[in-house]
């Protein structure tokens, strides 16, 4: 057997990156986010990089992975989700599968098979790109070859109290423009979307109303992450109907999402009541998504987002793809399987141009809202050690406050009794 194709390590660093004070449904983004960078080194001794969510009962699951994955072939990604349910048995994953909303993605309820597969896609990408690298192909070759030389991103607006960043406060309609035409100027993106639940569903409206006049013709969507009633999503997609692109989770749960659908034109998109094959039937069943959200980190990794979107197609579903708080590696892998996939109609979304802190080099540039597909060797990012090791401090240094990202926590530091709200 081919030693270079063999793992010989993995490498685990947890990490913490600022984060500015980003308003949700939830609450607000902490000044840390807790990120996992994943090294798979091969017997040749190349390494390939994978990232995930950083929060304890993912790393205790990567652990154990990372102990059981030595000796197998870097071509055996699916074997990762045997690997994964055995390691999962000996890890305590109280707190994985609460009723509540995952703060860490906001997408609805998480699960001990969801905590899963996103510490799988770390290893999946991770295999990919040691792969890729040992054979000099990029990702998207492995996946198939690619069909577009650029990805299309989106600029992702929020609502935001002023922090250290030089972005400044941004909590009414004149503030979400303004950050809108910066997005405009520094990154060339053509489309918005407003993160909303925050505010009362008026004061939304009137920050989507000031994005059209602002933009006239730009696509522009609004996601509340389930915070309305369906009569309140109802009266938004009536008085916005002219305007929206898509609608994403105006409210919570698939039943929800399927009576609203039968009742406005509006296309309703989805990255809460679809993140999983087993949530599919009933969704498309019912017609209660037109656009599901991918997210390589949601599905366990690159090969299973191709495998939705072929689902998608098949039923007509329209396909875009989500973000949350992520650095270059995650970036790079959206980039490479987003190149892949025929159907991507809509931009993709990116939390990227808010992170001013990343372990790869040089960062990725976006052009008129596009980033370039590499052509180099694996993901087509090199890892930059002393940047990991100067996020791998921070990371040890904390005494807790950060390694678990709470959303409601941290509004909660200045507004003690703050409660998430819904409309």
């Amino acid at each position: 057997m081919d030693t270079k194709l063999i793992v010989d390590e993995v490498r685990l660093t947890p990490i913490l990156i600022s984060d500015p004070p980003l308003l949700n449904t939830q609450g607000v983004h902490q000044p840390y986010t807790p990120r996992l960078v994943v090294e798979v080194v091969t017997g040749g001794g190349v390494s390939g990089l994978g990232e995930t969510y950083g929060d304890g009962v993912y790393l205790d699951t990567a652990r154990r992975l990372a102990e059981a994955l030595p000796g197998c072939l870097i071509t055996d990604v699916n074997a990762l989700f045997g690997l994964a349910a055995q390691a999962a048995d000996t890890v305590d994953t109280v707190g994985a599968d609460d009723s509540g909303v995952d703060a860490s993605g906001l997408r609805g309820v998480r699960t001990a098979d969801k905590l899963r597969l996103s510490v799988v896609s770390a290893f999946e990408t991770a295999c990919l790109d040691a792969l890729g690298r040992t054979l000099g192909l990029p990702v998207h070759a492995l996946l198939g070859g690619k069909v577009r030389d650029e990805v299309e991103y989106s600029a992702y607006l929020f609502h935001k109290w002023a922090g250290t960043d030089d972005w400044g406060a941004a909590l009414d309609p004149a503030g979400i423009v303004a950050q809108a035409r910066r997005f405009d100027r520094e990154y060339g993106f053509r489309s918005f979307k407003l993160k909303g639940g925050v505010f009362e569903p008026e004061r939304e409206i009137a920050a989507i109303r000031a994005l059209a006049d602002a933009f006239p013709g730009r696509p522009l969507r609004l996601d509340p992450n389930g915070a309305w009633s369906v009569e309140t999503s109802l009266a938004v997609a009536r008085e916005l109907g002219d305007v929206l692109e898509y609608l994403e989770d105006p409210a919570s749960g698939t039943a929800a999402m399927a009576e609203i659908a039968a009742r406005t034109d509006v296309p309703l998109a989805t990255n809460m009541c679809v993140t999983t094959f087993e949530e599919i039937p009933e969704a498309f069943a019912a017609g209660a998504v037109r656009i599901v959200l991918c997210d390589h980190h949601y599905w366990g990794g690159l090969h299973r987002t191709r495998e939705l979107a072929a689902l998608c197609r098949t039923y007509g579903v329209g396909l875009s793809m989500h973000s949350n708080t992520h650095l270059g590696i995650s970036l790079a892998a959206m980039t490479q399987v987003a190149a892949t996939l025929p159907g991507l109609r809509h931009a993709c979304d990116t939390h990227y141009p808010w992170q001013t802190e990343d372990v790869v080099t040089p960062r990725p540039v976006f052009r008129a809202g596009r980033l370039a597909v590499s052509d180099a060797p694996g993901l087509g990012v090199e890892l930059d050690r002393g940047a990991l090791a100067a996020l791998h401090r921070r990371w040890l240094d904390d005494d807790g406050t950060f390694r678990n990202r709470d959303d409601t926590a941290a509004i909660r530091t200045t507004h003690p009794t703050w409660t998430p709200r819904h409309w």
